[in-house]
């Protein structure tokens, strides 16, 4: 009875061409090659505890299940959301068991972030005395989300999105598998491997439901874009994501690549980022990458910003837009970015000293009696409306933070600057 109804349960494509041995493993060659550590491992016929961080579908509990088949270990699995403690020490009872008898287990837990520490913390003696080799996966980076402890026990093998090559691959298997071709022109079967996005899952998952449909006619790109349903960007306003594409938006904006600017925007708004930070992010890069270079900047970037909060999303977007491209085609300069770096760490050196007496203000006899204000040159009453008075304190000699750089309005600012060097040192 049970096996009539297995039968009758299909199981997913995705399923039934998960791969068993190490060589019909697709998209992880920088893991699994000659060379590599992951690979030199195996071929070695060992296995030891590791993480394996990588983006939904490119592969981790598939490696984890080939590397016990291949290494000759007893396979167990655990996922971290729907298991808690006592799913743990049952496991950590029978690999006790186990190790008695000389059979190895290899404890596969997916998304192994989703413990909590003191769960993590339960996997430490289990793991130093070899009793489970442990193979955790985490879409998340371990270095913020797992235990030290449990880090320093365990190797950080970094997964890729399955490339091109390997996502083509996986469609020729399942052609091979179902005897036909999927219904597809050769535009659509393009356009499918590009929504997958790396994602072998989801890949397959879609090529299963086109395999219900007709083989002929075949689909055109548009005929695909009704047949499937579109795969919902991975973005977590409040994990790595997060700030991988915020960095990747500054970074670009930095080097003036306004169409790099704008995809990384685009990606951030179709994920759902919040638009608010966006201009928080934008409003910074106007001072700290361009600065004095075009002093502008900042007044559009905050114009925009009240652009956004008074039209609203989706139209309001465009002033992002807008900002964007202004911030990315604009000079740049660090120059003020420096400058602030360089006074506050003179600043902390020197934090007792006073200003000098000539300019400070003397509203009591008292004060004017120890000198404050005394000789002090009012700039206005000179020509170029320039004194070259001393403004330091007096135990300090003069330091020069500001360094303009050679773009944009900074060149106006350079000649300012070095004329009043001149006057200054006709002056002493």
């Amino acid at each position: 009875m049970e096996n009539l109804f297995q039968n009758l349960i299909k199981r997913p494509l995705a399923e039934k061409m998960r791969p068993t041995s190490l060589e019909s493993l697709v998209g992880q060659e920088h893991l699994l090659g000659h060379d590599a550590p992951l690979g030199r491992m195996l071929r070695e016929r060992r296995a030891s505890s590791m993480i394996l961080w990588g983006p939904p579908g490119s592969g981790k509990t598939t490696l984890a299940r080939v590397m016990a088949e291949h290494v000759n270990i007893r396979f167990e699995s655990l996922s971290a959301v729907f298991s808690g403690v006592s799913d743990l020490r049952k496991v950590f009872d029978q690999a006790v068991e186990r190790k008695k008898v000389g059979t190895d287990t290899l404890l596969f837990v997916d998304e192994i972030h989703r413990f909590n520490r003191a769960q993590q913390d339960s996997f430490l003696p289990f793991v130093e005395d070899g009793t489970v080799v442990l193979v955790g996966a985490t879409t998340e980076n371990p270095s913020f989300e797992l235990n030290s402890a449990l880090l320093s026990r365990c190797q950080v093998f970094i997964l890729q999105k399955i490339g091109k090559v390997g996502l083509e691959t996986l469609l020729k298997r399942a052609e091979e598998l179902e005897g036909k071709e999927l219904p597809l022109q050769q535009k659509a079967k393009d356009n499918l491997l590009a929504m997958a996005d790396g994602d072998g899952r989801f890949l397959l998952n879609m090529a299963e439901e086109l395999f219900h449909l007709p083989s002929v006619p075949k689909l055109s790109s548009d005929d695909l874009a009704q047949a499937v349903q579109k795969k919902v960007p991975i973005y977590d306003k409040n994990k790595d994501e997060h700030y991988n594409l915020i960095s990747a938006l500054h970074k670009s904006l930095r080097g003036s690549d306004v169409d790099a600017a704008l995809y990384w925007l685009a990606r951030m708004l179709a994920g759902g980022e919040d638009q608010n930070y966006i201009m928080r992010r934008l409003l910074r890069v106007a001072s700290e990458d361009i600065g004095m270079a075009d002093p502008n900047a900042i007044t559009h970037a905050l114009s925009c910003w009240d652009g956004y909060r008074k039209v609203g999303s989706p139209e309001g977007d465009l002033f992002l837009a807008q900002s964007v491209i202004y911030l990315a085609t604009a000079p740049k300069s660090n120059a003020v970015y420096e400058a602030l770096s360089k006074a506050s760490s003179i600043a902390k050196k020197n934090a007792g000293l006073s200003p000098p007496k000539h300019i400070l203000n003397a509203p009591t006899e008292l004060m004017k009696s120890l000198g404050y204000g005394k000789n002090y040159s009012y700039d206005h009453d000179f020509a170029n409306s320039f004194s070259g008075q001393n403004y330091f304190p007096e135990e300090m000699e003069r330091l020069s933070f500001y360094k303009p750089k050679e773009t944009g309005f900074e060149r106006e600012v350079k000649k300012r600057l070095q004329y009043w060097a001149k006057l200054r040192q006709e002056k002493e």
